[in-house]
C-alpha cells in the first residue's frame, strides 16, 4: 500500500458553517487553548461544527516531545490563574452535556500542574453542574499524590492514554513509560472512578502486541478504550508504518468487548474525545451525576 497518501477512508470534514464560525469564537473569545488546534486533530471541522472542543489547559507548550504528537516542546509560561473561570464559561456557553479536558505535561512545576487542573474541575463543576467532565491527564510522572490532587476534584472520567504498544513507547513518547502509565489508570481505578484510555495503530506495532495490549488495558479493568489511526503530523514526526484498514479497527473493537471492556471505539479516525459524548454516555446518565455531584459537596474524598 501506498503510505505517501493517504486511503479513502481516513477522509476528515472540512471546517466551515455556523456551528465551526460559533465554536471558534468561543475559543477566541475566551482565550483558549484546545487540542483540537495544537494537535492537528483531523476531526477539528466535525467537532467544532457539533458545537464540541476539548480544551487544553496550562497553556499549548509541553515539556514533553513525544515523537509522534504536533504540540509544541518548549519552557511554558506560568499557570494562567484565570484560566479555569474561562473554560467554565466557555464550557457553559457551549451548552455541554460532556466537555473534555485536556493538557500539556508541565513537568517543570512541583505539582505537575496538578492543582491547576483541580481549579478548572472545580470551576467547570459549579458553572455547570449538569455537565460530565471527563479529564485527559499527563502521567505526573507517576506521583500519586499528584494524580489525588486531581481526582479529589472528582470528574466523571479519568481518562490517561497509553499510546501505544509496551516494545514502542521509548520511540513513540520519549519520556513516558508504559507501566507507569498503566499505574495511573490503575489507581484512579481504584479510587472507584471511571477509568478510560487510548491507543493509535500504524506505528509499527505486531498483532500480538495490540491483542496484549488490550489485556492489559481489560485486567485493569479500564471502563473505556479507544483505538485509532496514527497520522504523521510533520516530517519531523514519526513515519506511518500502515495504513489500518476499517475492517481491522472493527475486529480489535470486537476483541476488546469479547474481553469485557466496558467501551470499545475503534476506528480509523477515531481520537481520544473524538464522539466522547457518545462513546461515555452509559456512564454519565443522570443517576451518575448525582453521586458525583454529592461527592463534590461532601468535600476531598479519603480513599
Amino acid at each position: 500500500m501506498d503510505l505517501t497518501r493517504k486511503p479513502s477512508w481516513l477522509r476528515a470534514k472540512l471546517p466551515g458553517g455556523p456551528g465551526y464560525a460559533a465554536t471558534r469564537q468561543l475559543v477566541d473569545e475566551h482565550r483558549l487553548h484546545t487540542v483540537c488546534q495544537s494537535a492537528q486533530c483531523p476531526n477539528l471541522g466535525e467537532c467544532w461544527s457539533r458545537g464540541t472542543a476539548t480544551v487544553m489547559i496550562l497553556g499549548n507548550i509541553c515539556t514533553r516531545s513525544c515523537n509522534f504528537c504536533a504540540i509544541q516542546t518548549g519552557r511554558p509560561e506560568a499557570p494562567d490563574l484565570g484560566e479555569p473561570a474561562r473554560v467554565a464559561e466557555a464550557v457553559a456557553r457551549m451548552n455541554l452535556r460532556h466537555c473534555v479536558i485536556t493538557s500539556v505535561a508541565r513537568d517543570e512545576l512541583a505539582d505537575g500542574g496538578a492543582a491547576a487542573w483541580a481549579a478548572t474541575i472545580r470551576a467547570v463543576r459549579h458553572r455547570n453542574p449538569r455537565t460530565a467532565i471527563e479529564v485527559l491527564v499527563p502521567d505526573f510522572k507517576g506521583q500519586t499524590a499528584q494524580v489525588d490532587v486531581v481526582l479529589d476534584a472528582r470528574p466523571d472520567i479519568f481518562n490517561h492514554n497509553l499510546e501505544t504498544v509496551a516494545r514502542l513507547q521509548k520511540p513513540v513518547r520519549v519520556q513516558a513509560r508504559y507501566d507507569r502509565s498503566r499505574s495511573v489508570v490503575r489507581h484512579a481505578k481504584g479510587r472507584g472512578f471511571v477509568t478510560k484510555t487510548g491507543i493509535m495503530l500504524g506505528l509499527g506495532e505486531e498483532e500480538a502486541e495490540i491483542a496484549e495490549t488490550l489485556r492489559d488495558i481489560a485486567a485493569d479493568r479500564t471502563d473505556i478504550v479507544t483505538i485509532g489511526q496514527y497520522l504523521q503530523p510533520t516530517p519531523r514526526h514519526l513515519p506511518v508504518a500502515r495504513w489500518v484498514h476499517p475492517d481491522e479497527f472493527h475486529r480489535w473493537k470486537e476483541f476488546g468487548l469479547g474481553l469485557g471492556l466496558g467501551v470499545v471505539e475503534s476506528g480509523p479516525m477515531v481520537r481520544s474525545s473524538y464522539h466522547a459524548d457518545e462513546q461515555s454516555l452509559k456512564f454519565t446518565g443522570e443517576e451518575h451525576l448525582n453521586t458525583v455531584n454529592a461527592l463534590a459537596e461532601a468535600g476531598p474524598s479519603e480513599v
